[in-house]
């Protein structure tokens, strides 16, 4: 039987697998684009602009995140329960202490931002704290600082950075045959080897953002079960947050403070629609695993 550990482990392997793929899978697509252009300095324009607007985001995250969220910060004495609970579970996790924000909205959820554990924020559902017993509480709030003490804000970012050259290459590139370059690139005459990259390149500006997309949302996927996996060896108790995924998978109100922008953070899709078809093809395209495949996760590992 896999232990939390082995859990814990193959879902960072998987992760870095993925991202050393991605990276692999940007630079062949770098090298088409700049050969059909004959401009390899494209490449280079595009992960500059991608890493500054990305930074922006990362650097202001948690702010923009909360501002959309209409989250309010409580202190230790607004909520003495709740603010115990995420102390001991930082003290055991060697955590700093995040700062504990409340989202007034009945629907169970939670989610972390943050660009380090030094300034990381946990936000919760005023549902969440209604619905959920303490130890699948516990098993809430691990996860979130799971997702803190893993970085995973900064590697959603730099996905998204990766996401953002390969959108940027693949609309430059339509602009530019748009406009005639393409023709000008063929009147140089080189032949089949230009016809065969400027092929490429055409395929690539159509199948790359899609190709781009499924690999992020594999990647928040894959994140999402070593959140699990790192929640539970906190706890020590899978089941806690089995049972608190199974509420809040369950519950039928959708959270009204959520947007596509922010959804990818909420421990489980705080779309109703959207965890109902996190499954088979449509599952590619959901930034969380179906729960059915987290729950069986959970409660197949052995805690020791």
């Amino acid at each position: 039987m896999p232990t939390l550990y082995t859990h814990s482990d193959a879902n960072r392997r998987n992760t870095w697998f993925l991202m050393a793929g991605f990276f692999i899978f940007i630079i062949l697509v770098g090298y088409v684009f700049s050969q059909a252009m004959d401009e390899p300095a494209v490449l280079l324009v595009a992960v500059l602009f991608s890493i500054v607007s990305s930074f922006v985001s990362y650097w202001f995250s948690d702010k923009i995140v909360l501002a959309m969220s209409d989250a309010h910060e409580v202190s230790r004495e607004n909520n003495k329960e709740l603010y115990r609970l995420v102390e001991n579970l930082c003290i055991t996790a060697g955590l700093p202490l995040p700062r504990i924000y409340v989202i007034i909205d009945s629907a169970p959820n939670a989610f972390a931002t943050g660009r380090d554990p030094e300034h990381a924020v946990i936000a919760v559902t005023s549902g969440l704290l209604e619905k959920l017993e303490k130890v699948e509480l516990e098993g809430v709030i691990a996860h979130e600082l799971s997702h803190i003490g893993n970085r995973d804000i900064l590697l959603s970012t730099i996905v998204t950075v990766l996401v953002g050259v390969v959108v940027l290459l693949a609309d430059w590139f339509k602009r530019w045959t748009f406009w005639g370059g393409g023709r000008k690139r063929e009147s140089k005459g080189d032949g089949y080897l230009q016809l065969i990259i400027m092929v490429a390149a055409l395929i690539f500006s159509i199948l790359a953002p899609i190709f781009a997309y499924l690999m992020q949302f594999a990647i928040s996927r894959k994140r999402e079960f070593l959140a699990d996996a790192d929640g539970a060896l906190l706890t020590r108790y899978p089941e806690g947050l089995a049972r608190a995924l199974e509420k809040i998978s369950s519950d039928t109100e959708p959270l009204e403070a959520a947007n596509r922008a922010t959804a990818h953070l909420y421990i489980a899709s705080p779309f109703k629609t959207d965890a109902a078809a996190a499954s088979g093809w449509s599952g590619l395209f959901s930034t969380h695993p179906p729960i059915g495949q987290r729950l069986a996760a959970l409660r197949g590992m052995d805690i020791k």
